[in-house]
């Protein structure tokens, strides 16, 4: 498949993107979004849904008045079984609903964004010595749209390590601001997660985007807001936190992006597996070695 560079009009949007206030109007969003008005909560819920074309079918409750405030419905859970997981344990599986952005190996520490566009594992993560394992290893970035389901599940079953919060900008991360805004998942604010799995390690990462008010996992609930301005925010997880492979680890507010890093050698991706190719969460995408 081509690689497509970024257009005149991609690059006006990134230029844009520099001079808006970005974190106000995340905050903003995050704040609309949590309005629990009936008659303001259920206009903005069946608005959203006619401009994405979104469903509620094969969500756990069917209804706009059934969710709290707009947040509640974009970060709704699904019914049982509405994402089946790959049967063959040696599968890796999909983390999220999303389109696959880009996935390949890393060359030495540099992992690919878009055509002339790449960042490296250590600005990524926030830390050279847990970008370490990675180096000439795999990773895959899927972006979640809008319309897309916004919970992050384990690719595979895993033991937290560590988990970050870097921090950063709020740039959108959809597929033009990727093709023209240079290093733009390792300039965004987002959190890093930490996995040490029978396979060996891998790092999952959330990355925040404009209008993403808000990043949370399983074990640390809401990580953001607030945002931070400056210094790393590191810990280790306090407690024990093993999770199952497909078990729910985190959601967004909007759509984002996560990128998967794994060590050289561990993963085979499947062949329809690619640029541009739709995947849901709990689908296989490549084969454990």
């Amino acid at each position: 498949m081509a690689v497509t560079a970024a257009t005149l009009s991609d690059r006006a949007f990134a230029l844009l993107q520099l001079c808006l206030p970005t974190r106000f109007i995340s905050w903003l969003v995050f704040k609309l979004t949590r309005i629990e008005s009936p008659g303001f909560k259920n206009a903005f819920i069946r608005r959203f849904m006619e401009a994405f074309q979104v469903t509620l079918d094969e969500a756990e409750h069917g209804q706009p008045e059934d969710y709290r405030h707009f947040n509640a419905f974009f970060t709704r859970a699904l019914k049982d079984g509405a994402r089946p997981l790959d049967p063959d344990p040696c599968t890796l599986i999909s983390p999220v609903d999303g389109t696959v952005s880009q996935l390949g190996t890393i060359d030495g520490e540099r992992i690919f964004q878009a055509k002339g566009q790449s960042f490296t594992a250590s600005e990524l993560l926030g830390d050279a010595e847990l970008a370490r394992p990675f180096i000439g290893g795999s990773f895959c970035t899927i972006y979640l749209a809008p319309y897309n389901y916004h919970r992050i599940h384990m690719p595979l079953a895993g033991l937290l390590k560590e988990w970050l919060l870097v921090p950063g900008r709020l740039f959108s991360v959809n597929p033009a601001t990727a093709r023209a805004m240079p290093r733009l998942f390792a300039r965004n604010e987002r959190v890093v997660t930490m996995f040490d799995t029978a396979s060996g390690p891998f790092a999952l990462v959330l990355v925040g985007a404009l209008n993403v008010g808000s990043m949370e996992t399983v074990w640390a609930g809401q990580i953001t807001p607030p945002h931070i301005r400056s210094g790393l925010g590191r810990w280790s997880s306090g407690r024990r936190v093993e999770l199952d492979r497909g078990e729910e680890m985190g959601r967004f507010n909007m759509g984002s992006t996560v990128v998967l890093l794994l060590p050289p050698g561990k993963i085979e991706w499947g062949e329809a597996f690619g640029p541009s190719v739709t995947v849901r969460m709990g689908q296989g995408i490549g084969k454990l070695l």
